[in-house]
């Protein structure tokens, strides 16, 4: 059985390119030991509220952030958003939107719901690792996180 209560990063990506990418980019900074990968919205709405192939994992160790597109299967991103920051158990969780979506609709909507940053995802290959590999060092290494 997987040990989910260790999950340090939550990378919430249907695209398996941009997950493998933000994978190799954070395993590049040693960054990569705890860290699981929904593919769809219910997947990572089942993560967080301990369902399913998750319900034996404890609220009690939330991961120190998420990392979540917009355009997903199933639940899409905003409303993935708006169900974890209205839920007092996950509303503290720093959620960093990692989209293609440069769309002010999409920006405006992200930061109404609470989410912590918004990061277009970079066209090019060296500057996406360099960008997710920033991501990965402040969140886990710089940021202080609510205890």
């Amino acid at each position: 059985m997987e040990d989910f209560s260790a999950v340090e990063i939550l990378i919430v990506e249907d695209n398996s390119k941009d997950a493998e990418l933000t994978l190799r980019a954070l395993k590049k900074n040693n960054l990569a030991n705890h860290i699981l990968v929904a593919k769809d919205g219910a997947e990572a709405l089942d993560f967080f509220f301990c369902r399913g192939k998750f319900e034996m994992r404890s609220f009690t160790n939330p991961p120190k952030v998420v990392l979540l597109d917009l355009k997903l299967p199933k639940v899409n991103g905003l409303e993935v958003l708006k169900i974890i920051k209205s839920d007092k158990r996950t509303a503290l969780i720093p959620v960093v939107v990692v989209t293609s979506s440069r769309q002010e609709p999409d920006i405006m909507e992200a930061y109404k719901l609470g989410v912590n940053s918004y990061v277009v995802k970079p066209v090019d290959f060296e500057q996406f690792v360099n960008a997710m590999s920033s991501l990965g060092l402040y969140w886990l290494l710089v940021n202080e996180p609510i205890k």
